[in-house]
């Protein structure tokens, strides 16, 4: 059924150096007949088909059993494990996005808490500064009214003896103009009273 390249080559070797069974045949003075053709393609004989079919549901039982055995549990063990990569991969994300979500939250409150503290700061450098202005103004107006009192004073006795002064001096002049103009002589007591009923 099946011809080997040994056989082929064989053959043709056969054929080369022996001439055609018909040839021989006429010679000899016999009949010769030729060799039956044989049918369809081996595969596509209908009597092969039982045992074809036979191979075929073995083939396909056992190539089932070889999967269900081996293939199928492999790629059963890798689903589950990327199954549970995915949900510890999932797991982890939530897991660190509530991290982020706590860490946003501290940061905002802390924020707040930072900006209330240097509100407080800046008020209560402002009332501090605003309690040492006033305290440096009532010293200061302190100060001035000290001074200005002392001022007052000087001015009141520097007044006080320019008066005197000048009593003394309205006395003199008036003593000298009745003297020396009017020829007049007068004491001193009646030209105090007289400058003194003259200043009012």
């Amino acid at each position: 059924m099946f011809v080997t390249p040994a056989f082929a080559q064989t053959e043709g070797a056969d054929a080369v150096h022996m001439p055609p069974q018909s040839d021989v045949a006429a010679t000899r003075g016999e009949t010769v007949h030729a060799a039956p053709e044989h049918g369809a393609f081996p595969p596509f004989d209908p009597q092969f088909y039982p045992s074809q079919l036979l191979w075929l549901a073995i083939t396909f039982g056992v190539f089932y059993w070889v999967l269900k055995r081996t293939v199928l549990p492999r790629i059963g063990g890798i689903l589950e494990n990327r199954r549970d990569r995915i949900a510890l991969d999932l797991e982890a994300a939530e897991r660190m996005k509530s991290d982020a979500d706590e860490a946003h939250a501290a940061y905002e409150q802390e924020l707040a808490e930072a900006r209330d503290r240097a509100h407080k700061i800046a008020q209560d450098a402002r009332d501090s500064a605003r309690e040492d202005a006033e305290k440096e103004r009532k010293r200061l107006d302190a100060e001035l009214d000290e001074k200005l009192e002392a001022a007052q004073a000087r001015i009141a006795e520097v007044k006080r003896s320019a008066l005197a002064e000048v009593d003394g001096i309205a006395r003199d002049v008036t003593d000298t103009i009745l003297r020396e103009v009017a020829g007049i002589e007068a004491g001193s007591d009646e030209i105090a009273s007289a400058v003194d009923a003259a200043r009012g």
